[in-house]
């Protein structure tokens, strides 16, 4: 008996470790992007780099966060609206806009394993 209840015991750990990483609304807290050129997020000109995204509910408004992986620097905080996706992403997707000082500027973002978009 109770190494059923071990076996149990594993087997809800293991589930509860599987979705740890999701909220209720689709998405991981923490992922991960790199940007190849300087890039504008809100009002920030983010350098070339790997970044940590960070999701963060603060009421209804939903903000994303983006800092340097291995930078304790500040991060760039900047609002989004969340688009349901049909399905978990397999890869992270960026799309960008020009704008007139010829900056990419990022209007959307798919994080792997999300399944929702954010559109800024």
């Amino acid at each position: 008996m109770s190494k059923v209840l071990g076996v149990v015991w594993c087997v809800l750990a293991l589930g509860l470790m599987a979705v740890a990483g999701e909220n209720r609304v689709g998405f991981q807290d923490v992922g991960q992007v790199a940007f190849t050129a300087p890039v504008r997020v809100g009002t920030a000109l983010l350098p070339p780099g790997l970044y940590q995204v960070r999701h963060i509910m603060e009421g209804e408004t939903h903000i994303l966060t983006f800092r340097a992986v291995g930078s304790r620097g500040p991060e760039v905080r900047v609002k989004c609206t969340l688009v349901q996706l049909g399905q978990k992403a397999e890869q992270t997707r960026t799309v960008y806009a020009l704008n007139a000082a010829n900056e990419r500027v990022l209007q959307e973002l798919v994080l792997a394993g999300d399944n929702q978009k954010h559109v800024f």
